[in-house]
């Protein structure tokens, strides 16, 4: 899983896996899902991030944690 964060249009989005999306749903007022082909869901779009979410912090609790790779 990857997040990734523009400050310049202040969206975030997670990369759930690293499968390329075939369609894509707008559930609520600036968030959006990304599907695959299986119709599963690989991502998802926040947009106005910093009023969502507190994107200072990030917690990961209990994650089973491998190799941590730099992006």
């Amino acid at each position: 899983m990857k997040l990734n964060y523009d400050p310049e249009t202040d969206s975030l989005y997670i990369h759930l896996a690293e499968r390329p999306s075939v369609d894509s749903e707008e559930v609520s007022d600036g968030v959006v899902l990304d599907f695959d082909a299986d119709g599963a869901v690989v991502g998802i779009d926040v947009q106005h991030a910093r009023s969502r979410a507190d994107l200072d912090r990030l917690l990961v609790n209990r994650l089973p944690l491998r190799t941590w790779e730099a992006a």
